[in-house]
C-alpha cells in the first residue's frame, strides 16, 4: 500500500464536461476531498515542498485556495490569509481585477492582512490561464511582501498558465 506521499491524486480527479459552461471541461476536486488519504497526500506534498522556503504567511485564493492552504499554514506554523471576491471582505480592502479562461473578476485582501516584508505562499486548487494567481501575486507585492511561490493542487499546461506567472516559482502537484 503506498503511502500519502507517493498516493497518485490523478485518480480523486473527476473530469465534469461543459462546467460551468459549454466547452470547459472541469477538473473535479471533490473526490479527493472525499477520501482523506488523498486529502492528507496533497497537503503533505505541499508541506514537503515549501517546508525550508521560509514561509511566513500562507495566502489562499477563494475558495477552493482555502481548503489547501489552511491546512497548509497549520502544517507549516505561519498565518492564514484568504484573498475573496469583491466585497466578501469586511473591513478595507485592496483589489485586483483578473481575466480567466470565461470571464472577469476581482478579488480583494485585508489591507492590513500581511506585514510589509513577509515571504508569502500563495496556494489554489488550479492553475489554468493564471489570472487569478497574478492577480493575488499583484495583491501580496503591493503590500511590501515577497512572494515566494505559488503551489497548485492541478495545472491544465495547455492554457500556459505559468507563462502569465513569469518571474515566480510554481509547483502543481497534478498536470493534465
Amino acid at each position: 500500500m503506498p503511502t500519502t506521499k507517493e498516493l497518485d491524486l490523478k485518480k480523486y480527479i473527476r473530469d465534469i464536461p461543459d462546467f460551468p459552461q459549454k466547452g470547459v471541461l472541469f477538473k473535479d476536486i471533490t473526490p479527493l476531498l472525499g477520501e482523506p488519504k488523498a486529502l492528507k497526500a496533497a497537503i503533505d506534498k505541499f508541506a514537503a515542498l515549501y517546508k525550508d522556503q521560509k514561509i511566513e504567511t500562507v495566502v489562499g485564493i477563494e475558495s477552493r485556495g482555502f481548503i489547501f492552504g489552511a491546512p497548509l499554514s497549520y502544517k507549516l506554523g505561519v498565518p492564514f490569509v484568504p484573498v475573496r471576491k469583491k466585497g466578501k471582505l469586511p473591513s478595507k480592502t485592496i483589489s485586483a481585477e483578473y481575466s480567466l479562461e470565461y470571464g472577469t473578476s476581482v478579488v480583494e485582501m485585508h489591507e492590513d492582512a500581511i506585514k510589509s516584508g513577509k515571504n508569502v505562499l500563495i496556494i489554489d486548487d488550479l492553475l489554468a490561464t493564471g489570472g487569478t494567481a497574478a492577480a493575488a501575486a499583484s495583491l501580496v507585492k503591493s503590500l511590501g511582501c515577497k512572494v515566494v511561490g505559488l503551489g497548485f493542487l492541478i495545472e491544465l499546461k495547455a492554457l500556459k498558465g505559468r507563462e502569465r506567472l513569469k518571474g515566480y516559482k510554481v509547483n502543481s502537484l497534478i498536470q493534465y
